[in-house]
């Protein structure tokens, strides 16, 4: 069933005019504007290069934008930095945000369920956090979210014996025991192989659908955008250069955005041929018909 989203409720992710330069002088995000609703599921999609992973980690105050620059960002409504300088309690806002990356940041010597668990962290009185201890409630709840995410039976598994696909689907059930209204998911799929992306696109599309959590996706797969984010974002030389409908992405704009002369994208299922063909596969059909 999907959630309903306030017509009140302050923007999932809302960022203004924010600008990045590095110390070579390279200017890695140029005036980025953008606003995301909540319960919106958004592509980021751009060349190598383009600015991707450097405004993801802006939006979960990793990074600093430029010093005394006009820059602003909010998550639900709470600031996560303004004007170059990290919001104070910025440990606060990122309780609610649900951060999954390409290596997959789990503690390979502990057990999957354990990795979980520290999405409850944010939650737990400080002694039991030095401790590891958990109740029995909040460890039911974890088994539940690795049920979503189908390796319930891997919960006692050390997390380093799992598939690289196993691995990225306990990261997103830490996410779900953190409660997280926003995930920010920076190349969840870039080291997986075509099965193991779809099952992982799957699970961000279902919690979407179902939780009405937003979800911002960085994606070199640019098949997958079209396929499960009904928007997409595109970044060039770290500014906004397409923002609107997958479905109105063509392969001339994607040829112009990537820099190639090839036809790789001709093939690509763009508008009604790829929602007929999504409506087909048996679990977003599921997911629509929610």
């Amino acid at each position: 069933m999907s959630v309903s989203i306030p017509a009140s409720a302050p923007h999932a992710i809302r960022v203004t005019r924010l600008n990045k330069h590095f110390a070579n002088g390279r200017h890695a995000l140029c005036d980025i504007d953008l606003q995301i609703d909540q319960g919106e599921m958004v592509a980021l999609i751009g060349a190598s290069g383009s600015g991707k992973s450097t405004l993801m980690r802006h939006l979960a105050g990793l990074i600093a934008a430029d010093r005394n620059s006009a820059s602003e960002i909010h998550i639900n409504g709470n600031t996560v930095q303004s004007r170059g300088r990290i919001a104070r309690d910025v440990r606060r806002v990122r309780a609610g945000v649900g951060m999954v990356f390409q290596q997959f940041n789990l503690v390979g010597r502990l057990p999957v369920l354990t990795n979980v668990l520290v999405g409850q962290l944010h939650r737990t009185h400080w002694l039991r956090s030095l401790t590891g201890w958990f109740t029995r409630e909040e460890r039911a709840h974890a088994i539940q979210a690795l049920a979503r995410v189908g390796i319930a039976q891997q919960a006692h598994q050390r997390a380093s014996t799992l598939s690289g696909g196993q691995q990225q689907r306990a990261a997103i059930a830490r996410t779900l025991v953190q409660q997280a209204r926003v995930v920010l998911a920076d190349e969840p799929i870039a080291s997986l192989d075509p099965e193991s992306s779809r099952r992982v696109m799957e699970i961000l599309t279902r919690i979407n659908r179902e939780d009405g959590v937003t979800v911002l996706v960085s994606l070199h797969q640019v098949e997958m955008a079209l396929r499960y984010c009904p928007r997409t974002i595109a970044l060039s030389a770290g500014r906004v250069v397409y923002d609107g409908p997958s479905a109105a992405l063509t392969p001339e704009l994607l040829r112009a955005l990537y820099g190639t002369q090839t036809d790789e994208f001709s093939g690509l299922e763009i508008g009604e041929d790829a929602q007929r063909r999504d409506s087909a596969t048996p679990e977003l059909a599921m997911a629509q018909a929610a």
